[in-house]
């Protein structure tokens, strides 16, 4: 697998406080406290008492963190910043056949819903052009929001489960 790099901040959200940087070690709190805000209202939904919904959510993130360490070797691993505070995290990987994955992207609930991810989206599609991508693709749970944006972005459904849409951008 090829190595993948972080897309540059467009030059409006840098304007606007917004840095990408690569994870470390010390980041594993907050991005499993991104998964825990991103799946929170889900679990709440169930009525566990909330010990037992942050435990279970705590192993969820456990999960998908050997998921996604075991099978996108090579990925870029980002934590988006706004004036200095850690906000969300953003994950991409370039495979051999031309496509940039976006394995994930999220934001902490004070910074959704403010152009930060649809300019953080633009810039992967940049970037895509700029390494000679063939498309960008996505996995998005069908009742997520941010399928409007990604529509609007010009991202197509090429593939439907029972639980994610595969949403692809061609380069071209």
């Amino acid at each position: 697998m090829p190595h993948t790099d972080l897309p540059a901040v467009p030059p409006d959200l840098a304007a606007r406080g917004v840095t990408l940087r690569h994870r470390s070690k010390a980041d594993t709190e907050f991005v499993r406290d991104v998964y825990v805000a991103y799946r929170w209202e889900e679990v709440k939904a169930a009525g566990w008492p909330q010990e037992m919904a942050l435990a279970f959510l705590h192993d969820q993130f456990r999960l998908q963190s050997v998921h996604y360490d075991t099978h996108y070797p090579g990925a870029a691993w980002g934590i988006v910043e706004v004036e200095g505070q850690p906000a969300g995290r953003l994950y991409l990987q370039m495979d051999s056949g031309g496509d940039l994955r976006i394995i994930d992207i999220a934001f902490m609930p004070p910074y959704r819903n403010r152009g930060f991810g649809g300019g953080l989206i633009a810039a992967v599609q940049d970037h895509a052009r700029a390494t000679g991508a063939a498309k960008v693709s996505i996995h998005v749970e069908r009742q997520n929001p941010a399928l409007r944006l990604y529509r609007r972005l010009g991202f197509q459904p090429v593939q439907e489960g029972d639980v994610y849409f595969l949403l692809e951008w061609p380069v071209a």
